[in-house]
């Protein structure tokens, strides 16, 4: 053995994967996470580093967190369920990931699926030596392969779709570990940023579509990977350029080296990434997010023009489209919603009878803004309604004279296969009801969502192609389906 392994983990046990096969509603469990990924090469502090990045990321995945780092052929590991101050909140956790090599991971899924098994990075023992991997996306060709992998021999022991990379990556006949993870990726289809850690090395992989962002940055000698540029402000770092779709990076102590593998394909880097997931300081595709946000706010403006006296935004994910809304109409700016941000996932559900405190505990109304106003409501999505209803019902109770909610995107209408957990089809409000039935059923004056080509035509850059499919319900590439439904979906 060429290295050795030094594991601090709370996760442990397997899954019955046969499970997954036989009902639906476990797939959908497998494969609807959103994540955030970041890496270091060539600093001593690496796992700290790793630590301060990930906190920049939280709000790309808050139910499990963790860290691998690379000291001299000795890998580290420390993950666990939970936020990442509570992960590491410990410093010795933090004092045992040694090395100056690190990457991390932050994980979101559905229900079902968080469990310790599938808690990132993952790490397996191939040829004598270690291999890590974290990774944000979906495969959706995770089940084909899966099977045949399973059929061949290969045990599992998570039910989560990035094992089988590792696995395709164990079953490589090359040589160089740089070779074996370019003929694995040739292997795997749909969302994919990811970051590899070896016992001298970080390997960075985005998908030939972009469909998640993944980004390269420089802190001193030191070279960082990161989901968006707001972990490289926290650190430091100087962003230096997007990892390109279909861009394969290397890095060792012979610099960094670019590998295209795969086959080049079309765009598609998604749109709601804009909209909502991402953060407003961070620059995405070639962009900064709070600059699109405001266009999209300002072209619902002149899309959907209505008489108020103020503008709230629902907070904290639509406060960007809202102001570009008020500058854009010239209706006044207020805060007319205070969001707690001290709630947890873990926040105890309300009792049946008392079930609309799940919304009054995350907001409250500002009675004095509210009262007697005509209320314009900026939000950047609608997906089941509960929530927006909850709301509009608060808002209301405050006073506001008249409510004209507006959203920052079109009906959700399908839902995604490629790294964002979102209902089936079948909880979406969008595909189920028209815009009057969704005003009807919100209890609002007035009812507009942008339009998707407005949504689409707000980046400023050349030739950039966006995967607007949950607004669209036209798909950039397969989806594989049992008996006419997507076999990601419930039955």
């Amino acid at each position: 053995m060429s290295g050795r392994l030094a594991f601090d983990n709370s996760a442990a046990g397997s899954y019955l994967y046969g499970l997954l096969l036989e009902g639906n509603e476990m797939v959908d469990s497998m494969i609807h996470d959103k994540c955030g990924v970041f890496g270091v090469y060539g600093n001593p502090k690496a796992a700290e580093i790793t630590y301060f990045g990930l906190y920049a990321l939280q709000h790309r995945g808050q139910e499990s967190a963790g860290i691998a780092s690379s000291d001299d052929g000795t890998i580290h590991l420390h993950k666990s369920m939970g936020q990442v101050s509570d992960v590491f909140s410990k410093r010795e956790n933090l004092e045992r990931l040694t090395g100056n090599i690190a990457i991390g991971h932050n994980r979101y899924s559905t229900t079902g699926a968080s469990s310790l098994i599938n808690i990132q990075p993952f790490i397996i023992t191939n040829r004598q030596k270690y291999l890590a991997v974290a990774h944000n996306g979906n495969l959706t060709n995770a089940i084909e392969l899966r099977s045949r992998l399973d059929a061949s021999g290969s045990i599992f022991q998570t039910t989560s779709d990035t094992e089988i990379i590792l696995h395709l990556v164990a079953k490589s006949k090359k040589k160089r570990r740089i070779d074996q993870v370019c003929d694995a990726l040739s292997k795997i289809k749909g969302a994919f940023s990811l970051v590899f850690l070896t016992e001298n090395s970080i390997i960075a992989a985005r998908d030939p579509r972009g469909f998640r962002p993944l980004c390269l940055g420089k802190l001193k000698s030191a070279w960082v990977v990161a989901s968006e540029t707001c972990a490289f402000d926290l650190i430091g770092a100087k962003y230096m350029r997007d990892i390109e779709p279909g861009e394969v990076i290397e890095i060792s102590d012979k610099g960094l080296n670019s590998y295209f593998p795969m086959k080049k394909e079309k765009n598609a880097f998604c749109i709601f990434e804009y909209v909502y997931f991402a953060r407003p300081d961070s620059k995405v595709f070639g962009e900064n997010v709070d600059k699109i946000r405001r266009r999209l706010g300002r072209q619902l403006a002149r899309e959907h023009p209505v008489e108020a006296d103020i503008v709230i935004g629902i907070p904290d994910s639509a406060n960007t489209a809202t102001l570009g809304f008020s500058e854009e109409s010239g209706i006044r700016f207020e805060i007319g919603l205070i969001r707690n941000h001290y709630i947890g996932r873990t926040f105890i559900d309300p009792a049946q009878n008392i079930r609309d405190l799940d919304v009054k505990v995350k907001f409250n109304p500002v009675r004095g803004v509210l009262e007697g106003k005509r209320v314009v409501v900026v939000d950047d999505s609608i997906v089941r309604g509960t929530t927006s209803k909850k709301l509009v019902k608060m808002i209301r109770s405050a006073g506001a004279k008249e409510i004209h909610f507006r959203v920052s995107s079109p009906p959700i209408v399908s839902p995604c296969f490629f790294g964002i957990d979102m209902p089936t089809k079948e909880e979406l409000i969008g595909a189920n009801m028209s815009v009057e039935e969704i005003e009807k059923y919100l209890e609002v004056d007035s009812l507009r969502y942008l339009s998707l080509k407005g949504m689409l035509s707000m980046s400023s850059l050349p030739d950039t192609t966006f995967c607007a499919s949950c607004f669209s319900g036209k798909y950039v590439m397969k989806v594989p389906r049992i008996n006419g439904k997507y076999r990601f979906e419930k039955p």
